[in-house]
């Protein structure tokens, strides 16, 4: 039985709620000691996973169950990834959550309401060992997702309490919510870049419609070089002349703001294998904006694999009834371009806004008003990374050339409305930080001069635990841009190696700023000791020009890996935020692929921000997602001595 997707959480009488496993679904046959172990698509998995199919033969029932293999990370989260890699017990820890009964003592159960088959399936799970009962919530479904994505679950499954089995049917009476986004795609093709050493640089996938495959996109991230050795073995007996696609894809088309691309060759294979991947968004023509490779798909038929598109949950709960659509405006400026005092109200609080024709940025002209409308626009995007996060304050009133100064106490002048964090001096002061916690504590901090946004890496409900690790690659005058983006790129290759997602942002003044999601899950201590791990082994790469020297008398004339931004009440300019530049650049997070020679930090600045980022989207929202498991990495290591 299949689950219908679904547009969002909801909470309704009658309905129970699991979490969406990130697995395989199988299908487990036990009698008389014996037990067959299947997929969606018939095949075995006595082999593949046989500590489970060992489980369920010692089980000792008479009966088939419905449920998904997966293998655990180190805090009970089901991945992907581990599981696609698993080869034995050293891989990862095994389990098989079971969710269904579909029959017992030979006696079928499909015609039984879902309540009743729970009730006998949870009387026969093992107390223990690796079949698990998945457990159902009667709670709130929209704060159940929402704890999912915090945990970086898949999503959600809402299954109708009295629904019944039918197998094979996508039913309306079992629908998955996902908190990510995430999908199944056929293998068309993959593409080699000039001069890269890589066995591949990007995969060609599609979903068949019609029977034809049509082309969703090019995956260029997400798999690592062991991975892409072992892909390349299935890709090399599969090599076609003529493009399995409906359309063809232009693999070097480029486009506004990737206006070079890497010159690409498409290589083309028999569209038999399956992987999966995660995304942003599906743009209108169908092709996923930011996709990410998650893993091989074994047990998946690739001519099942369609597009998958969400029906609107007032179709599933109400049939019949028209759906009403508001629109979504645009959001346009916040401040007039004529008078010089203005006063708006945000978030329910009236901010006056004063002396917005004073010139901020003299040399183009750009005013005070300039900076505020820019704040509100991008307000949605910047938001994420400075709520709840207190702040250090860079003044500029006067402009760029003005007189600066930081200010991190605001109990004398933030308004009451304004939250705070409580902190002692050295000389035993007692004083506040400022927390901004919507767009009105944005455009507050912006109406005081404050051009650039300096969050800390951590919020006022982790203090101790960094939502992320931070790399600064910081040059000296003696430094080229070249070799910044040449370290960047050394970075990128040693967490490939780590098999760590890393994503990069320009800094908007000098160097590259590199983060990795950690999920507040580590010390500080404990993500500097990483981060100085990392810096460590890409100056051992580059020695010429690099140093983690602390001491700047000690590393002059080199890019400085500054992993020491790791540590409490520390700040970097935040993903999006103004820097007081000429040119009024902006930290712009980027594609990797971008991160090349030609890259220039004053391509992304207040005119053409808002351009990119409603094209490309947020770049940079993995950030807050699921974190790396430090344990895995130091196994990693470890095996590799």
């Amino acid at each position: 039985m299949l689950a219908t997707l679904t547009t969002r959480a909801f909470d309704e009488p009658g309905w129970l709620y699991e979490v969406k496993w990130d697995g395989y679904r199988a299908i487990a046959y036990c009698s008389k000691g014996k037990a067959e172990l299947v997929s969606r698509n018939n095949k075995s998995f006595n082999d593949k996973f046989y500590p489970v199919h060992e489980a369920l033969r010692q089980w000792g029932v008479n009966a088939v169950v419905d449920g998904e293999i997966c293998v655990l990370n180190d805090h009970g989260i089901a991945h992907f990834g581990s599981l696609q890699n698993w080869r034995s017990e050293a891989d990862g820890q095994l389990v098989y959550y079971v969710f269904d009964l579909l029959r017992l003592n030979g006696r079928s159960l499909l015609n039984k309401p879902l309540t009743e088959r729970r009730r006998q399936l949870e009387a026969i799970v093992p107390a223990s060992g690796l079949i698990r009962l998945s457990e159902h919530f009667e709670s709130s479904a929209p704060d159940f997702l929402a704890a999912a994505g915090e945990m970086g679950l898949e999503g959600i499954i809402a299954k109708k309490a009295d629904s019944l089995y039918e197998p094979g049917e996508r039913s309306p009476h079992w629908l998955k919510i996902k908190a990510q986004k995430r999908h199944e795609v056929v293998i068309g093709g993959f593409t080699r870049n000039e001069g890269s050493p890589k066995a591949f640089s990007s995969l060609l996938v599609g979903v068949f419609e019609n029977g034809a495959l049509q082309y969703t996109g090019k995956i260029g991230t997400g798999f690592n070089t062991l991975q892409q050795a072992a892909m390349m073995k299935l890709f090399k007996p599969r090599i076609v002349k003529k493009p399995p696609f409906a359309v063809v894809p232009d693999v070097n088309k480029p486009s506004r703001f990737r206006p070079n691309p890497p010159k690409a060759e498409a290589v083309w294979i028999k569209p038999d294998l399956v992987c999966e991947v995660s995304y942003t968004e599906i743009t209108s023509d169908g092709v996923m904006r930011h996709p990410s490779f998650e893993g091989m798909r074994g047990d998946k038929d690739a001519k099942s694999v369609t597009a998958e598109k969400p029906v609107e949950l007032e179709q599933v709960l109400h049939p019949g009834v028209p759906l009403k659509k508001p629109g979504k405006a645009e959001r346009k400026t916040l401040l007039n371009p004529s008078e010089a005092t203005q006063v708006k109200t945000i978030n329910g609080h009236q901010l006056a806004f004063n002396n917005l024709d004073k010139i901020y940025w003299p040399a183009e002209k750009y005013t005070k008003r300039d900076m505020l409308n820019y704040y509100y626009q991008v307000a949605p995007y910047i938001l994420p990374y400075i709520i709840n996060r207190p702040q250090s304050l860079n003044r500029y009133p006067n402009g760029i050339n003005g007189k600066s100064f930081y200010q991190k106490d605001v109990t004398e002048t933030a308004p009451d409305w304004v939250k705070r964090q409580p902190y002692t001096t050295s000389e035993g002061e007692d004083k506040n930080f400022m927390v901004p916690e919507n767009e009105a504590g944005l455009l507050w901090m912006a109406n005081l001069g404050s051009i650039e946004i300096n969050p800390w890496n951590s919020t006022i409900f982790k203090p101790d635990h960094p939502d992320w690790c931070c790399l600064d690659l910081d040059p000296d005058t003696g430094n080229t841009f070249a070799q910044v983006i040449q370290t960047a790129q050394a970075v990128k290759t040693v967490l490939d190696e780590l098999r760590v997602k890393g994503y990069p942002k320009t800094s908007g003044s000098t160097g590259i700023h590199i983060y990795i999601p950690l999920q507040a899950k580590y010390t500080y201590d404990e993500c500097q000791l990483f981060g100085k791990l990392i810096a460590a082994e890409v100056h051992r790469r580059l020695p010429k020009f690099t140093s983690i020297e602390r001491m700047t008398r000690n590393r002059k004339g080199k890019i400085y890996i500054d992993y020491l931004q790791n540590r409490p009440k520390a700040t970097l300019a935040a993903p999006y935020s103004l820097r007081p530049k000429p040119g009024a650049t902006v930290s712009m997070p980027l594609h990797w692929d971008e991160v090349k020679k030609g890259l220039q930090l004053k391509d992304f600045h207040i005119r053409n921000a808002m351009e990119r980022i409603k094209t490309e989207g947020d770049l940079f929202k993995p950030v807050l997602g699921k974190g790396v498991s430090i344990q895995r990495v130091l196994r990693i290591l470890q095996k590799r001595g």
